[in-house]
């Protein structure tokens, strides 16, 4: 259960710290900025690989979950679990952001600027290039130590600075998850739970092309 509880509570910091900085970037007139909520992503899904890499894999994304077990380094009968736990992780952080700021109405959501397949595409494009970098620089299945850490940091840093204003960058069907349900923001959560998983599952092909 430990690992259950690792998913659910790093998953937890990464959308309370990501989508927060967004909500606070917006409640504060843009003190935050745009390439200083990117920042939060990156340092935050850094500091969770720190601190619970070694204990459940610091998977926190439901699309990552799935590609390892793809590449069988992952139980298969572990996957709905782990799933089950990032997205507990992820609407418990959304509720209390919407506790601390009832008025906000997407709570940091991911919704496309453009047309739709610019933002299917895109994410598929991101989350492909971000597990391309996990599937290099992980032990197995897990996301652990210096170089994972400072690496996966800064694609997701990267991909957030760039694509962040088209797209919102998810490449994490949890990090939307919570936002859209507890807003009620539901009309393109499935670009954003499709797409990553698409993107992780053609890393894993091509990655193995490389290995």
């Amino acid at each position: 259960m430990k690992k259950y509880y690792a998913e659910a509570i790093g998953t937890y910091m990464m959308v309370f710290c990501g989508t927060g900085a967004i909500i606070i970037n917006q409640e504060m007139n843009g003190v935050i900025t745009h390439p200083g909520i990117a920042a939060t992503f990156g340092l935050i899904v850094a500091a969770v690989i720190y601190a619970l890499g070694d204990v459940s894999g610091a998977h926190i994304n439901p699309a990552v979950t799935i590609a390892f077990a793809l590449r069988k380094v992952f139980p298969v009968k572990q996957i709905i679990p782990y799933v089950l736990s990032q997205s507990i992780g992820a609407v418990l952080a959304s509720l209390t952001l919407h506790l601390l700021f009832p008025l906000n109405e997407q709570l940091g959501g991911t919704l496309p600027a453009g047309s739709i397949m610019q933002a299917f595409v895109l994410e598929i494009l991101l989350t492909f290039f971000l597990m391309f970098v996990i599937l290099r620089v992980s032990h197995g299945s897990r996301e652990q130590g210096i170089m994972a850490g400072m690496a996966i940091g800064a694609v997701v840093l990267l991909e957030a600075l760039f694509a962040g204003p088209i797209t919102g960058a998810s490449m994490n069907p949890a990090r939307s998850l919570g936002p859209a349900l507890v807003s009620g923001e539901l009309q393109f959560l499935w670009i954003y739970i499709a797409a990553p998983i698409a993107g992780s599952s053609l890393a894993v092909w091509m990655e193995s092309k490389v290995r």
